[in-house]
């Protein structure tokens, strides 16, 4: 039995789930897990109705009763991310989730979306933490976030830069500069394109949310780096759900020939809502051949943030050119134009 299955069916043992409960605590690709559900089902080791999934008893003989005896949880404190915010960052995200309240709604053609407000203020906890914040340039390859005005927040960083393709955010960040005294600078940006000369080897940190076809996850990647000064550090994100296995092993190698060493993956460290109003990154839900219902408000869409350093530059010759990016893949099914390219959920 496959490792995923074998977890299905350990944590129905423990009590039913909905799909969505469910979808919170397994958290692999998308395309294997719903796999795994309909295989599980079709074998009768599971049944689904109205108020969720459950195991059946044929289910049942497959469960080690003894190894439910043991139990690990997620640590409620820091909810997983190794670090917890105290001291002024408790009042830097109070101030936060006030400014964000106005920002631009996210847009179906820019894929856009924003994690928790406290994930962001964790996310400078951390980088803090390393010793990211105080007196360095920064650079931010997207900022959905708005970490810009969190970093801005503390104080400590020396710059802060934005390079993003929605001008909707220059806009309001042009607002926030004038209200709060703030210098974040904005260049309207495609990450296809080369990195403007004058920001080249320029910053001490850079961070960004990318698309996560492998085409786009390079470019963000490729384009930070061509940022950074040597002995850089960049930040970033990268979901289980919509990266695979190989997907993931393909950005470490990435890292490696450019010479970055990573110093820490940490799963489910930001959070996402997945319905904006307008846009619903949960449609394909309703292209599934059973009935999960409406979600009743769990946020269980989730990234783990990567952290690495640059030892020594090695950058491809890419770098300074333009770069052809794949805006949707078969393992993004929370793209609402997934079924119109692909038609089905594979």
């Amino acid at each position: 039995m496959k490792r995923i299955e074998a977890r299905i069916l350990r944590e129905l043992a423990v009590s039913s789930k909905n799909f969505w409960e469910l979808l919170e605590v397994i958290d692999t690709p998308l395309n294997n897990f719903l796999a795994a559900l309909e295989k599980l089902r079709k074998e009768e080791l599971i049944k689904v109705d109205k108020s969720g999934f459950h195991i059946t008893e044929k289910g049942k003989e497959k469960i080690n009763k003894k190894a439910l005896e043991f139990e690990g949880k997620i640590c409620p404190y820091c909810l997983g991310k190794r670090i917890v915010p105290n001291g002024k960052f408790k009042e830097v995200l109070e101030i936060f989730k006030k400014i964000v309240e106005k920002r631009p709604t996210p847009l179906l053609n820019f894929f856009q979306g924003y994690m928790l407000e406290r994930d962001v203020i964790a996310r400078l906890a951390l980088m803090h933490y390393y010793g990211d914040l105080e007196g360095k340039d920064i650079i931010l390859i997207g900022d959905d976030d708005l970490l810009s005005i969190a970093l801005a927040l503390t104080g400590l960083p020396s710059s802060i830069v934005v390079l993003d393709i929605d001008k909707r955010f220059n806009d309001f960040l042009k607002i926030v500069n004038k209200d709060y005294g703030f210098d974040i600078k904005f260049f309207e940006y495609d990450v296809s394109k080369p990195i403007p000369k004058e920001l080249r080897g320029k910053f001490d940190i850079f961070s960004s949310e990318p698309l996560e076809t492998f085409s786009g996850l390079r470019a963000f990647i490729i384009r930070g780096l061509s940022c950074l000064k040597e002995n850089g550090v960049g930040y970033f994100g990268l979901t289980n759900y919509e990266a695979s296995s190989e997907k993931w092993l393909k950005i470490q190698k990435l890292l490696v020939k450019m010479n970055c060493v990573i110093t820490d993956i940490i799963q489910g460290f930001s959070v996402y809502p997945t319905n904006y109003g307008e846009v619903n990154y949960e449609e394909f839900a309703n292209k599934l051949s059973f009935e999960v219902g409406k979600n009743p408000g769990i946020n269980w869409y989730k990234s783990a943030l990567i952290r690495f350093e640059l030892l020594e530059k090695n950058l491809p010759k890419t770098a300074y050119k333009k770069m052809k990016i794949e805006y949707i893949s078969s393992e993004d099914l929370t793209h609402p134009l997934y079924f119109k390219k692909f038609a089905r959920i594979h």
